[in-house]
């Protein structure tokens, strides 16, 4: 059973996600809050297995909730998923920057949210193709990409490189290995190490720093 917990200061949007969610044989709301801090302490009571969590929040907003549970080993291993509106929050990369396994739009077809949460409980990113070329793009026109050093890029292989520069296409490992013709297991043993070196707590979040230290395919 995956556990959800909801965190939104609209209690209508909660009551959606809760319908929507309950209604799945393999899931649950554990647990529904309005603020950053309620997300903390309800983590820490009862860490569950995904946190949808809004950006927009009074008091304590998303980023700086998510921030303190990528620092809190306690509950670091909740999945974090930010639940935005694309167009107006400007924070995308700075949610996906500090651990977030992905996000998600708030006008996303139901049948797409719930496969989303299946597909960050398994432990991959919810970072789809079309979603972070606008996502890389967003990021070059509003952030200088290599402003900030990357830790850990001078140790990647070349072919730790490419793998890390095919991660921003949004491909999974299977559709990366097809495009180079190498096997699955191939991509994911070269990304997993990638991930090590550069300290990304996510595949999401080894995007942000693929497009940082100028790491990208062109499409």
């Amino acid at each position: 059973m995956i556990k959800v917990v909801l965190a939104d200061d609209h209690e209508l949007v909660r009551m959606g996600l809760r319908v929507l969610i309950e209604r799945e044989e393999d899931m649950t709301v554990s647990g529904e809050v309005s603020s950053g801090q309620a997300a903390l302490d309800l983590l820490r009571r009862d860490p569950p297995d995904i946190l949808l969590l809004d950006v927009r929040m009074p008091g304590m907003d998303g980023l700086e909730t998510l921030r303190r549970i990528a620092a809190d080993p306690e509950i670091s291993r909740t999945r974090v998923v930010i639940v935005t509106t694309f167009e107006v929050d400007q924070y995308v990369f700075e949610a996906l920057q500090a651990g977030a396994a992905g996000f998600v739009l708030k006008d996303t077809a139901p049948d797409e949210l719930v496969r989303a949460i299946r597909v960050v409980a398994q432990g991959e990113a919810l970072l789809s193709p079309s979603v972070t070329r606008r996502v890389v793009s967003l990021f070059n026109r509003q952030v200088a990409p290599r402003s900030a050093p990357v830790g850990g890029v001078d140790e990647l292989t070349d072919r730790e490189r490419q793998m890390v520069a095919w991660a921003t296409t949004g491909y999974s490992n299977e559709e990366i290995a097809k495009e180079l013709v190498l096997s699955p297991a191939t991509v994911r043993t070269h990304i997993s190490r990638a991930m090590v070196k550069l300290h990304a707590r996510s595949r999401a979040q080894l995007v942000v720093f693929a497009v940082r230290a100028g790491l990208t395919i062109d499409q």
